[in-house]
């Protein structure tokens, strides 16, 4: 028997790909979403592969697997895909104390985020 399968909730010409646990704030993570958001897929793994910010890499990745889910899912033309969509959230946040003078101490958070990458079929115009 099992479950009926769950309507899907993305456009037919689109594919998506989601990287959970990504130990960067939201906000620095974010200023990577809007430097590829609205691009096509070449440029934006160009400008994420000579990006200077530590987290540009798994956003390269991330990127990746959404070009290879829509090769391989979901039969899409890699030349013709653009970033439709790049969306960061939050996630949970560790709570560490950190020493501080005269015996007291600080807290010291350290959060997670996520980044949802969808990558969309264009047709070029002739």
């Amino acid at each position: 028997m099992g479950k009926a399968a769950r309507e899907r909730t993305l456009a037919d010409n689109e594919a998506r790909a989601v990287t959970k646990l990504l130990r960067v704030s939201p906000q620095k993570l974010n200023l990577l979403a809007q430097l590829i958001r609205g691009k096509k897929v070449d440029k934006a793994l160009a400008d994420l592969t000579f990006s200077r910010r530590r987290i540009a890499r798994d956003v390269k990745k991330t990127l990746e697997s959404a070009i290879a889910n829509a090769e391989n899912n979901h039969d899409l033309d890699v030349d013709a895909l653009i970033v439709s969509e790049a969306y960061v959230g939050k996630g949970l946040v560790m709570k560490r104390l950190k020493a501080s003078a005269r015996g007291r101490a600080s807290r010291l958070e350290k959060p997670f985020a996520r980044i949802t990458v969808i990558v969309r079929q264009v047709e070029e115009p002739a």
